[in-house]
């Protein structure tokens, strides 16, 4: 295998696991910034309803997003193990 093929490998696997891992870090984070906002309008510095909301807002992402997470790093699986034997030969 040439460095080049390695590198392209390497990029395809990091490119999934932005893509597997935007919509729930993305949603984490907009909840984080609205309960701030929310806390520093109000002076409520309990640091267990940021987490509490944070949880139940990865959990609903995953819920929604979890079919369509988990079929592309299927079919990224799937294709990559097609590719093997072109990868290595």
């Amino acid at each position: 295998m040439s460095p080049e093929v390695a590198l392209g490998e390497i990029a395809r696997g990091l490119q999934m696991a932005m893509l597997l891992g935007a919509p729930p870090l993305l949603a984490v984070l907009a909840a984080g910034v609205v309960v701030g906002i929310l806390q520093a309008a109000t002076q409520i510095n309990e640091p267990t309803i940021a987490f509490v909301v944070k949880a139940i807002t990865l959990i609903a992402t995953l819920a929604m997003t979890g079919h369509f997470l988990l079929g592309r790093m299927v079919a990224f699986t799937i294709d990559l193990f097609h590719r093997i034997p072109h990868l290595i030969g």
